[in-house]
């Protein structure tokens, strides 16, 4: 049997004629940066969400960036985030010439833990990023506390997850501003690169829009520096079809993770935890083990792929790793060393995952 880590080309094909006429209507109307595909989007997606305010740009990494530009984030700056990211969460803040302090992460839900930020604040500290990983929420409620309390901005990373609901809200809808990705293997994915940025507040949405157009509200008249982060119109047309089947998506993965957990209760793995406060879409659905190389090679030499997400932490990358300041971050440490992702797709068939899942316990053994 041979399966696909992700399968695009099946969702493609299950709503083939409503993709390829909205390509068709921006072919033909010729509007291919932003433009009216763009501003339905957005608006379909603050509906979604329930923000007021969804501004498109050209990627996630572009949607952080222009975060922390908005809330005038400048060199020297700390901000609080998880070493347990992919690589754009801090190089955005490093970027800016801010400085990136990490927290380690909850050793079952592996997001940023809350309990150790407030250790981690200075005088310096402006921010926090916590990272809604895997299609799982971060701890909101004690976050947003901590940063009330010392007066700092929460930017939201929701690249991995959206349609998460963290105690019945939209993730990306809690914080000062929210920022996801539409990469194409993500569960609401573009055909290339393209990105959101979400607040509730007015002033800084106008700043957002500014920044993500050269700084620009009117033409040829430049208030600020800003960045060319335009969403392409063709993006959107094919975004706005997908938004309206990403519960039906969603749900699909969930009840994968489902058939996964019931075919592996019994193998020596760890598998995803989903904490009561956060609705889970498993954007990936990874799982521990002290082996992870040798059961890498074995699942493929069955034609089943696997990826590592992330086996390396950010206080540990080559770009970072010259930094002054040291961190003890050992949970993240373990967890780097043990995780692997599998397929997840809504796609996946009961029978590919009851086939994963027997060749891991072959594998791995039972507890």
């Amino acid at each position: 049997m041979k399966i696909n880590m992700v399968d695009l080309k099946k969702q493609y094909a299950s709503i083939k004629d409503e993709i390829d006429a909205a390509i068709k209507d921006v072919v033909e109307s010729t509007q291919f940066i932003m433009g009216r595909k763009v501003s339905d989007f957005e608006s379909g997606c603050a509906d979604y969400l329930g923000v007021k305010h969804a501004i498109a740009c050209a990627s996630g990494t572009d949607a952080l960036q222009i975060a922390m530009m908005a809330l005038d984030i400048k060199p020297g700056d700390e901000i609080i985030t998880t070493p347990f990211t992919f690589v754009a969460t801090a190089e955005t803040i490093a970027l800016l010439g801010a400085v990136p302090v990490y927290v380690d992460i909850l050793n079952d839900a592996y997001t940023i833990d809350p309990a150790k930020i407030e250790a981690a604040i200075t005088a310096k500290t402006k921010a926090i990023i916590p990272v809604h990983l895997y299609g799982q929420a971060a701890d909101m409620d004690p976050i947003l506390e901590i940063a009330k309390k010392h007066k700092l901005y929460v930017i939201e990373d929701a690249a991995q997850a959206f349609g998460t609901e963290y105690k019945g809200k939209k993730v990306g809808t809690l914080g000062t501003i929210g920022a996801t990705s539409f990469f194409p293997s993500k569960n609401l994915g573009a055909y290339g690169d393209a990105g959101m940025v979400f607040t509730q507040d007015d002033q800084l949405a106008e700043k957002i829009r500014m920044i993500a157009a050269h700084g620009s509200k009117e033409r040829y008249v430049h208030e600020m520096l800003g960045l060319n982060s335009r969403m392409d119109a063709l993006q959107a047309a094919i975004l706005g079809v997908k938004l309206k089947y990403i519960d039906k998506w969603n749900k699909a993965r969930a009840n994968n993770a489902h058939i996964y957990r019931e075919n592996l209760k019994d193998a020596n793995v760890i598998t995803p935890f989903n904490a009561e406060y956060s609705t889970h879409i498993y954007h990936q659905f990874s799982i521990r083990v002290k082996d992870r190389k040798g059961l890498q090679e074995f699942l493929s030499a069955k034609g089943i792929p696997t990826a590592v997400h992330y086996p390396i932490p950010l206080h540990q990358q080559p770009a970072f790793v010259d930094e002054a300041r040291s961190f003890n971050l050992p949970v993240a440490e373990t967890v780097a060393k043990e995780i692997i992702s599998l397929p997840m797709y809504p796609e996946l068939t009961a029978e590919e995952i009851e086939y994963i899942a027997s060749a891991i316990t072959e594998f791995v053994g039972k507890k």
